[in-house]
């Protein structure tokens, strides 16, 4: 009777055992949230069910501040974390992308692209036809619509004007890195592919779909997006989600890849109007100088980034996956871009979850 108990005993223990290897206690990963199209309703998550530091948030905020940020957003699988707006901006108040809309150039002309509309590997005179720059034939026809996503035309970058008259030769295309507003080209390059004007093309084919705000102004010679801060969310968690919004491929996987790493050997921190993380080297606007070391080197290596004049930002982080959105004035002085802001608010943002 002792001998069966004892073999009944070990059986037991045996089957709990394999069924506790096989059926790891592990809570399932959390899926990716959506918003509607409409309507305010977005779903949050908070510091405490991410078992982040709490007692970082207000020291992160009142820095924010202190930086004349307007808002600031913070998402991890869609859902909003951190939402907070400054000095009388709010929810419903839009706001220039600056430079930061750049990207939206650029997603719009990769599915340009996926629908067979052009080729960015076509010169960019097939579209605007020949005479769009001010040099020879021969030197026109080696500009691409991929080196105007790279900021590799070869055209002198001391101008912002990008009338034929000031796009004046500096180098061959493709062997000089230099950060040029002559990128803008590529919306006349969608809207003579398309046959419709640029912001309708970008409306039905970008904003109606994921449920964006905002519209395209001329500011100067800059065609400049303005939104919400959550329609800069939104665009944000499409490419934190590969192109993909819910189960709708916007912009495809190929493109997407190719547009948010590495795009060309002179600058590895950019790629198709994006700028790159955790890379070996980069280059800033207005110089030729390699710099050594990641953009930011207190962000997480793997985040790719959206920057624009007066520090508007979209940081993406595929490993956290999170969202990071600021909006404001300049947080010091006037900058293009990039600025030491970035490097402290990382810090200040790592100091959440670490």
């Amino acid at each position: 009777m002792t001998k069966t108990f004892c073999i009944i005993l070990t059986i037991l223990l045996f089957t709990a055992c394999s069924k506790e290897t096989a059926e790891p206690d592990t809570a399932p990963a959390e899926s990716m949230y959506f918003p509607p199209l409409t309507g305010t309703n977005w779903e949050t998550k908070s510091i405490a069910d991410l078992k982040w530091n709490q007692n970082a948030v207000q020291p992160l905020l009142d820095y924010l501040q202190l930086k004349n940020s307007k808002s600031f957003i913070i998402l991890v699988n869609g859902r909003i974390v951190l939402e907070n707006y400054f000095n009388k901006h709010t929810a419903s108040t839009n706001w220039y992308w600056a430079s930061a809309g750049k990207t939206l150039t650029s997603t719009v002309t990769g599915i340009a692209q996926q629908e067979n509309l052009l080729n960015i590997n076509d010169k960019v005179s097939k579209y605007l036809g020949t005479g769009w720059t001010n040099e020879t034939l021969a030197k026109e026809n080696l500009i691409t619509c991929k080196h105007l996503l790279t900021m590799t035309s070869g055209l002198d970058d001391s101008t912002d004007d990008v009338d034929p008259a000031s796009l004046i030769y500096k180098a061959d295309a493709g062997t000089r890195w230099a950060y040029h507003n002559v990128y803008v080209k590529l919306q006349d390059v969608v809207k003579k592919a398309s046959g419709q004007s640029w912001e309708t093309y970008f409306n039905s084919k970008l904003r109606d779909k994921i449920g964006m705000d905002g519209t395209w102004v001329q500011i100067d010679v800059n065609s400049v997006y303005t939104s919400t801060s959550r329609s800069m969310a939104r665009f944000g968690l499409l490419i934190l989600n590969k192109g993909k919004w819910e189960n709708n491929t916007i912009l495809n996987e190929a493109y997407f890849n190719e547009a948010t790493t590495t795009s060309q050997n002179i600058n590895l921190g950019y790629g198709y109007l994006w700028w790159i993380n955790g890379k070996t080297s980069y280059h800033l606007p207005q110089s030729q100088l390699t710099f050594q070391g990641s953009v930011i080197p207190t962000a997480p290596n793997d985040m790719f980034m959206a920057l624009g004049k007066n520090d508007q930002k979209i940081y993406v982080i595929p490993s956290k996956k999170m969202v990071v959105i600021r909006m404001g004035d300049a947080a010091d002085n006037e900058n293009l871009a990039l600025s030491d802001f970035d490097k402290t608010l990382w810090e200040k943002i790592n100091a959440l979850y670490q």
